[in-house]
């Protein structure tokens, strides 16, 4: 009993190791990796209803094709668009992101990338100050004695 239950355990920890093996070998390397240029951008000072765009690129640096699954932001006021069709191995493409810039003030928002990379989720990040526009002036006309100012 003693030989066989030796044996036993010699078997099943043999199973376990190829096990662990094969999980290893067929995971690591060869998924896809999405690589982004830049995870944050800073818009700086934006004027009221000025570009609140910016395109994140990247690469999928992995060895089978990467497919985005969601892209969702922190806040209704960003809008991010994801490719739709799957980024073979090598080559790149961009995440569109829009922000309101109606709203006036500092921002900072997250827009969460989810994809079927070995880095299945990244966060990507903007900020900025959108700044109120300047006040239009109506220029107006020299004044004659005895005569009201008029527009120009």
């Amino acid at each position: 009993m003693n030989k066989f239950s030796t044996l036993l355990t010699g078997i099943i920890a043999v199973f376990f190791v190829a096990l662990i093996n094969i999980n290893t070998n067929t995971t690591v390397g060869s998924l896809p990796h999405i690589q982004f240029e830049e995870s944050q951008h800073d818009f700086g000072k934006i004027q009221q209803n000025g570009n609140g765009k910016f395109s994140f690129k990247f690469e999928n640096t992995g060895k089978e094709p990467l497919i985005i699954q969601n892209v969702r932001s922190s806040c209704g006021c960003t809008v991010a668009k994801r490719p739709t069709a799957p980024i073979l191995p090598g080559e790149s493409s961009e995440i569109d992101v829009k922000y309101d810039t109606r709203r006036i003030g500092r921002f900072h928002k997250n827009i969460t990338i989810t994809s079927n990379a070995d880095n299945k989720s990244v966060i990507l990040h903007i900020k900025g100050e959108v700044i109120a526009k300047p006040k239009e002036e109506v220029p107006v006309k020299k004044v004659n004695k005895g005569f009201t100012p008029v527009a120009g």
